[in-house]
């Protein structure tokens, strides 16, 4: 069996174990297990090696995920990591978190063709969770080591992505982060149940071995002025996310029970850490015992309601304006909140608080319809005259997505160039901002989006950083080569 691909039409797809509902929403531990070595080549061998594999173009980072799916199905997992790695730096977690229903998976020819799709995530994960336990990643090493250095605000998976491939060219790098944690909302934002923390520690483990300096607990614009990093390096990565939480606008919205998705996420994740934090402790942001409503259908809503679950919630609900159907969050999710006890109210949309100032007792809801699609297919909501309910609360949790923060003047440096939308504006094809020097990528470019995303763009503005500095290295030579020919003259 081992070395044969196209072996779906024998071999039926399977995902790896998941643990029970019941046992798992009492830990926060990840709730899939590793494929065993046989499992994982059998599962690869049923990659039909399409000629033009739609799962690479459904995948952001374009992986070469046939060509690693056919060394696994032949037992060179080795090489299938070093093939993985070369386009992505974080492969075994875009292997636990991605969405692949909506991506890879979701493009699978098999998929599209009646067969089940290949389990490509589960297999990136065990390929490179392989790598780890084998000892075949080791500190980098760069051929060349550069003189010119690079400063990256923010340690999520833009900013380490980049500083993986600048170190590799052989730059200093150094990332500077707000939080007493290297991660982002890796560590912070995303749940152990989806990733445990150690997954991500090994890659920031690795990089400071390999020389990258992490400064934590530094708040650029406060701590450090933006104009102190730019006296400092050669050049500057802004990949700092987009953490300002979209806010409820109804009705007593106001209340101390009602609170924002992220901060009741990196609480309970500090929790996980064993850290004190008094917020949590004082029973505000701990869900144990309460009836608790979630507004919101992303991911962020969901790794809320199944936060919620594993602190004893008394019990969860989700409330979201359109159906299932229409979701942006992935539909693998929604199955393992259902599983998990969580309660769906679709096609609702908050209509008031109920309560007062200092606590909630309720969510009013206002039933919705779908519309007619438009042009483009889109199906818009419309309220149902007269369909109103209550939903008993005691814990309001806002998951209605997010926005960047103004960071020109956080920064105190009007000359970063914003969208409409509040994003980093970047040179068209590039990632260099209206300031010489600066350059930004992942959700503060692109608004909020996928981990892999963010990966991807900070892989490559990484590239865009070794090229402009190369241009610059290369223009003052030609500055000094003219300076020598006019003395000489």
């Amino acid at each position: 069996m081992t070395g044969e691909t196209n072996r779906f039409v024998v071999e039926k797809k399977k995902t790896p174990q998941k643990s029970d509902a019941k046992t798992r929403v009492t830990n926060f531990n990840e709730i899939y297990a590793d494929f065993k070595p046989v499992q994982a080549t059998e599962q690869a061998s049923r990659c039909a090696q399409c000629g033009v594999p739609f799962c690479q173009h459904g995948c952001p980072l374009q992986n070469n995920i046939p060509d690693w799916l056919r060394l696994t199905a032949e037992g060179r997992v080795e090489e299938a990591y070093l093939l993985s790695s070369q386009t992505s730096t974080l492969p075994e977690i875009c292997g636990r978190i991605c969405p692949q229903d909506r991506l890879c998976e979701g493009s699978c020819v098999l998929e599209q063709s009646g067969w089940e799709n290949i389990t490509i995530g589960a297999v990136e994960r065990y390929i490179n969770d392989q790598a780890f336990e084998n000892g075949w990643i080791q500190p980098i090493e760069p051929e060349v080591e550069r003189s010119q250095s690079i400063g990256i605000i923010g340690s999520g998976p833009a900013g380490i992505a980049a500083a993986d491939r600048l170190r590799t060219l052989g730059y200093k790098v150094t990332i500077y982060d707000r939080y007493d944690r290297p991660g982002g909302l890796l560590v912070y934002g995303i749940p152990g149940f989806k990733l445990e923390k150690q997954v991500v520690a090994r890659r920031t483990d690795r990089l400071a071995a390999s020389g990258v300096e992490f400064v934590l607990n530094t708040d650029i614009g406060n701590d450090v002025t933006f104009e102190e990093l730019q006296a400092k390096h050669d050049a500057v990565l802004i990949a700092t996310g987009v953490y300002k939480a979209r806010a409820l606008s109804v009705p007593g919205c106001g209340s101390k029970g009602v609170v924002p998705a992220l901060e009741y996420l990196i609480t309970a994740n500090k929790k996980g850490f064993g850290d004190a934090v008094p917020e949590f402790d004082s029973g505000r942001l701990d869900a144990r015992g309460k009836t608790v409503v979630v507004i919101g259908g992303g991911d962020t809503a969901m790794d809320c309601v199944r936060t919620a679950t594993r602190q004893g919630a008394k019990s969860v609900s989700c409330v979201y304006r359109r159906d299932r159907a229409n979701m942006p969050g992935s539909d693998r999710e929604v199955s393992n909140a259902e599983e998990e006890g969580v309660r769906f109210e679709w096609l609702a949309g908050p209509k008031a608080v109920l309560g007062d100032a200092e606590k909630v007792t309720g969510l009013k809801i206002q039933r919705m319809r779908l519309t007619t699609p438009d042009a483009q297919g889109r199906q818009g909501i419309e309220e149902i005259h007269g369909a109103e309910n209550d939903l008993p609360a005691d814990l309001i949790i806002e998951a209605l997505g997010f926005e960047p923060e103004n960071l020109p003047v956080m920064f105190n440096t009007p000359g970063l160039e914003t969208t409409r939308w509040g994003t980093l504006r970047v040179m068209a094809g590039e990632f260099q901002t209206t300031v010489p020097g600066v350059f930004a990528a992942g959700d503060i470019v692109r608004g909020a989006s996928l981990v892999v995303w963010a990966v991807r763009e900070g892989q490559d503005a990484a590239a865009d950083i070794h090229h402009y500095l190369k241009t610059q290295l290369l223009t003052a030579a030609n500055d000094g080569e003219a300076q020598l020919a006019g003395v000489a003259e």
